[in-house]
């Protein structure tokens, strides 16, 4: 390193105040750099030592694995979504949004909202509303901002009457949201150490909802709004990327027991037998090219341009789709290969034109695998309970009943939480991919906060006590291995 950085860099360290000439090319040939602690001062070392201490912490944790806690199951008889809290604003306060990998924004419900529930049908949560006037860091973002101007490329914000920057949203489901972009900040909950915890936050623009319809407007399964995950510039992981506070990634492990929860992180989970698949470019939501399906290894008779991705076909990842959902030119071939796969072992029976089986014993005794093979060879391994749902029983015998779901008319192929459960997935947007391995999400996972060519830094999700809900585990913390970073810069 040359003297002249090495003197920069020790002038940082010091606070003194001074001119500091350095030659990088194209570098301001002079800095003032202020004294945090003014030199009449006489500073005991202990507070020397916790003020650096401070803001060495502030400078680790610049990058680094964010923790969000997960609620609810997968079941639609008992919940049928996962969610997470976000504390916004200040002070901070908390809301219950749904996870969703299939749109890009985080919103909640603001103060006056038309059509926003008032109580919830969840276990030990309460609605709350968002008001940016009683929010000291809150500010409306206008039509001029750049922000708006990226997201309206993606059909993620328009220009209101008032000149506001704002967004109205369509789901699949036929429910609607509209509002305003307000931007303030989002508290980070993460864990330095084994046991240290810390809290950080970052301004993020998210939206402000002021009307909805269609079923956000029930309040059986009601939360605040719905967290986005999707890979768009209104995207929060975007946002947080971009500006260095953490890795352009994100994973979830969710659990598909009756307890429910899970683990959600800002970074790469890696688990040995992780496999990954390129993410279809240019696409909004997160396409995979899938190539076939198999039952009992043996690929089913199903036309590959099935599958095929375009504007209105393909196949999406999507944490906010409860069940799975195949093209009908796919879903016919494949309840078949499984009906016909257990044929001398149960009793077929339709229900409201599902087709379902009663059992005596263990699905996983009876059903085949199945596998979903995906573009670089990447496959996805179903047990029964990922393809199929326990609805209720009939003289003793339980009635199961296909989770996947026919698409009249689409050629889309949706893999929803029925899916993804009981699985490690990870969303590694620097590269492009996604990866999975079949795993019990009770369990701790490593994380990476690797990030293109940075080396990799791994840490560990761990259960500490204390729990969010009763009906779901304790919440998973972060355990982060503090890098030797610190110790190199301070006596290089």
């Amino acid at each position: 390193m040359k003297l002249n950085t090495i003197l920069f860099i020790w002038a940082i360290f010091s606070g003194v105040v001074l001119q500091v000439s350095v030659g990088i090319t194209g570098f301001p040939k002079t800095m003032t750099l202020h004294r945090a602690i003014p030199l009449k001062d006489r500073v005991d070392l202990r507070q020397l030592r916790a003020h650096d201490k401070a803001r060495h912490g502030r400078n680790l944790q610049s990058i680094g694995v964010v923790d969000f806690p997960v609620s609810g199951t997968f079941n639609p008889y008992r919940v049928g979504l996962y969610y997470t809290k976000v504390e916004l604003g200040t002070p901070a306060q908390e809301f219950n949004v749904q996870i969703d990998t299939g749109s890009d924004v985080l919103w909640v419900g603001c103060k006056g909202c038309s059509g926003c529930p008032e109580t919830t049908g969840l276990q030990d949560i309460q609605l709350n509303v968002f008001n940016p006037t009683s929010s000291s860091s809150a500010s409306v973002i206008g039509c001029n901002d750049k922000q708006c101007s990226v997201g309206a490329q993606y059909a993620d914000a328009i220009c209101d009457n008032s000149n506001n920057c704002a967004y109205q949203f369509q789901y699949g489901d036929g429910s609607g949201t509209q509002g305003y972009y307000v931007s303030d900040l989002l508290h980070l909950e993460t864990i330095i150490g084994n046991t240290q915890s810390s809290n950080n936050s970052a301004k993020v623009t998210f939206g402000c909802s002021v009307a909805q319809t269609g079923d956000l407007t029930k309040t059986d399964r009601a939360v605040d709004g719905i967290f986005g995950f999707g890979q768009q510039a209104m995207s929060v992981v975007t946002q947080l990327s971009s500006q260095g506070i953490a890795p352009a990634a994100f994973s979830h492990c969710l659990r598909g027991d009756d307890n429910g929860g899970g683990i959600l992180v800002l970074g790469s989970i890696v688990e040995p037998g992780m496999v990954y698949t390129p993410l279809v470019p240019s696409m909004p939501h997160y396409n995979l090219n899938l190539q076939s399906i198999s039952v009992n290894g043996q690929k089913l008779p199903i036309d590959s341009s099935v599958f095929t991705t375009s504007s209105n076909a393909g196949t999406i990842i999507d944490s906010g789709t409860t069940l799975a959902y195949l093209s009908e030119e796919a879903y016919t071939p494949f309840v078949n290969a499984i009906s016909a796969a257990v044929s001398r072992s149960v009793q077929p029976l339709l229900s409201r034109g599902n087709s379902c089986y009663l059992i005596t014993s263990s699905v996983d005794e009876i059903f085949p695998l199945v596998s979903l093979n995906f573009a670089g060879g990447a496959s996805m391994v179903l047990r029964p309970q990922d393809y199929l749902l326990e609805q209720n029983s009939i003289a003793g015998a339980a009635v199961w009943c296909m989770g996947f779901q026919k698409m009249d008319g689409q050629g889309m192929t949706i893999l929803g939480d029925l899916v993804l459960k009981d699985k490690a997935v990870v969303y590694d947007l620097a590269n492009q991919r996604i990866g999975w391995v079949n795993y019990d999400c009770s369990q701790s996972v490593n994380v990476s906060t690797s990030t293109g060519s940075n080396t990799n830094t791994y840490v560990n999700t761990g259960q500490l006590s204390g729990s969010i809900s009763s009906t779901n585990p304790p919440c998973m913390k972060i355990l982060v291995a503090v890098s030797m970073m610190l110790a190199s810069l301070l006596y290089m």
